[in-house]
């Protein structure tokens, strides 16, 4: 039995995620495309690490960026995910408050990281583009792994103060109608007033995503710009063709993630249960797709995933 949790203490002891409320009768159908979305997504990532590590050919900026976008997107998805399922599957609901604190911190870190290696690969195709003739001396490998640090550093700066946050709030439920622990979500169960955690969370919401969304659509009308420049059709088709699937990436990444945002704050008239698997799509559709759209459109990707696979089939 879980044990009880004082009103009034600033640190409860556990919390209990009950999934997706008024759909528990479907818990156990839910987890069957929760489950095969995240094994594809883990499978996916690894593969396409696998086969930007192993081929030097690969060891470009654009698939070093792609690399740690897979790594942003294992660890968005497994942070969540395991524990949605096995709330699905009724094997455990409860979760320590440190734990939840934990899931809360690398859920929203891997989203902001990833967030900001999106935008590295607009620039990235930006100076592609607008600029190949300095591309070489812009992104060498020292500013890649840079950019990388970078990302993680400032991921970290604007999710570490909401640990501090939620520890300073006194605590009277523990019952949370989510399948894993957000800031906003864990703040909501505090009896204390909550102003500085929703303009926290709203601030880092705006410097975030908000500005890098803003920032990609700049490098994209500049991109553009020089592609309708182009005399040569060919030449206009082939930039649109390097950038389409870095485009689509960002489409799936952004739509999900901003519709749960906006209707977390002023969709009051719908469902909770929608709100819920919105904020469980933007954590699990783009890691599921994202390998998928890169080897697809990407030939290289492509070529080089089949023959490593091809190879192993030979072996074996």
């Amino acid at each position: 039995m879980m044990a009880a949790v004082n009103h009034t203490s600033l640190q409860p002891s556990s919390f209990l995620l009950i999934g997706i409320p008024g759909l528990e009768d479907l818990h156990i159908w839910l987890s069957v495309p929760f489950c095969l979305m995240y094994i594809a997504a883990v499978f996916g990532n690894f593969i396409l690490l696998f086969v930007i590590v192993m081929e030097r050919s690969l060891h470009e900026p654009m698939y070093l960026f792609l690399a740690m976008l897979a790594v942003a997107d294992l660890v968005l998805s497994s942070s969540t995910v395991p524990k949605a399922l096995s709330i699905f599957w009724s094997l455990s609901k409860e979760i320590s408050f440190h734990a939840c604190l934990t899931q809360m911190f690398f859920a929203h870190l891997s989203f902001i990281a990833e967030s900001t290696i999106l935008l590295a690969m607009a620039f990235d195709r930006y100076v592609a583009i607008c600029n190949p003739l300095r591309y070489a001396t812009v992104f060498t490998h020292s500013v890649i792994a840079k950019i990388g640090l970078a990302a993680v550093a400032r991921s970290f700066c604007m999710m570490f103060p909401t640990i501090f946050l939620l520890r300073r709030l006194p605590y009277c439920g523990h019952v949370m109608p989510h399948t894993y622990c957000e800031h906003m979500g864990i703040a909501r169960l505090a009896c204390a007033d909550i102003s500085v955690n929703i303009w926290y969370g709203f601030a880092t919401t705006l410097l975030s995503p908000g500005v890098d969304i803003v920032l990609i659509g700049v490098s994209y009308v500049l991109i553009l710009r020089a592609v309708f420049r182009l005399s040569s059709k060919d030449a206009q088709l082939k930039a649109v063709g390097t950038c389409s699937s870095h485009a689509c990436v960002i489409f799936m990444f952004y739509t999900p993630a901003f519709f749960s945002f906006f209707n977390h704050r002023f969709g009051h008239n719908i469902p909770h249960h929608v709100h819920i698997l919105l904020a469980n799509l933007y954590l699990l559709l783009p890691p599921m797709l994202n390998p998928i759209v890169y080897t697809v459109k990407n030939k290289l990707i492509r070529e080089k995933v089949s023959r490593i696979f091809f190879k192993t089939g030979q072996l074996s």
